[in-house]
């Protein structure tokens, strides 16, 4: 049975990271554990950067977007070298096992210090959605609300000059945060690598569009996919629109986590802690609908990833 166990945060920081901590936190001391922070992520594994948690610290978090015990990246951490570095560490502290708040990159070191003798368990820490083995990731319904809100302020700008706006919305692997705000803020297209829109094709049904006089155009365009700001200068040069470029950018990272964001999180962390109680490692966390449910970490990164093909459908009729 663990007496001491070790959380850091990975990678790119999410909305939730937080709550996560929170129930890991009340969880250990419910359990009579202590717990550590990392700070800085795997990094802090090799700097030494540890700090004991407690409750007061606990309450500091809920409501806190971000990851108050920092993040960073470590393309390093791969090597062996550098993982029995950390694990030295860990054994200083007397930390015999570790909770892992991040993506796919982060799941695989989780795995590594497994196999070395660490019980790790992964919790899916990313706004992007991108990880296959559970529904739904730390952070996305947090993100996918402020992108929601943002468009929707757009929207109201837009409707005010009959303008056409071009948003370009983050998921760098995954376009679920594109795929989603459009449907729910009931865009005219939705550009992701996945549905594969023919943008000549666009451009001629704008030309069109523009003849009806419409209250306003909104067309969300996952990152990376094109050139936003030229795609932008040739709708207006083309179909007549006045046509205006945002970027949301890292707005969409930060803020106050949804109600649903905590409550999945906190029971992430509590759930994690569980796990390692009972000696089970290599694992990484998920959501079925309301049930949490666990995966090896090899088979969740082999997994494919679900395109929600009928989401794109449930937007064509409502376009």
């Amino acid at each position: 049975m663990v007496k001491k166990i070790g959380i850091l945060t990975s990678g790119g920081d999410a909305p939730g990271m937080n709550d996560a901590i929170f129930g890991a936190i009340r969880t250990c001391y419910k359990l009579d554990k202590e717990i550590y922070a990392i700070y800085g992520g795997y990094k802090g594994l090799i700097d030494d950067n540890i700090v004991k948690l407690d409750k007061n610290f606990a309450d500091t978090l809920i409501n806190r977007g971000g990851t108050a015990i920092k993040t960073a990246r470590l393309p390093e951490f791969k090597e062996d070298k550098v993982q029995y570095e950390a694990i030295e560490t860990l054994k200083k502290h007397g930390i015999e096992a570790l909770i892992v708040v991040g993506g796919d990159g982060s799941y695989m070191g989780a795995k590594k210090l497994t196999e070395k003798g660490i019980n790790c368990i992964g919790l899916p820490g990313t706004i992007d959605n991108d990880i296959s083995s559970t529904e739904t990731t730390i952070g996305f319904d947090t993100a996918l609300n402020t992108v929601v809100e943002a468009i929707d302020r757009i929207v109201d700008t837009s409707s005010s000059h009959n303008r056409c706006a071009v948003v370009e919305v983050m998921g760098n692997k995954c376009p679920d945060l594109t795929l989603f705000a459009g449907i729910a803020t009931g865009a005219n297209y939705i550009l992701t690598a996945d549905n594969n829109v023919n943008v000549d094709k666009m451009i001629e049904e704008l030309k069109e569009l523009k003849k009806t006089n419409p209250d306003h155009v909104l067309i969300l365009v996952a990152e990376k996919l094109l050139d936003t700001a030229a795609l932008a200068k040739r709708i207006m040069d083309e179909t007549g629109f006045d046509t205006r470029e945002t970027v949301l950018g890292h707005i969409q990272r930060g803020g106050t986590p949804t109600a649903m964001e905590r409550v999945n999180s906190i029971r992430m962390g509590a759930y994690a802690v569980e796990l390692l109680d009972k000696g089970i490692g290599g694992v990484c966390i998920g959501t079925k609908g309301y049930e949490l449910i666990y995966t090896d970490i090899y088979d969740a990164l082999n997994l494919e990833r679900d395109k929600h093909e009928d989401f794109y459908y449930t937007h064509d009729l409502i376009k």
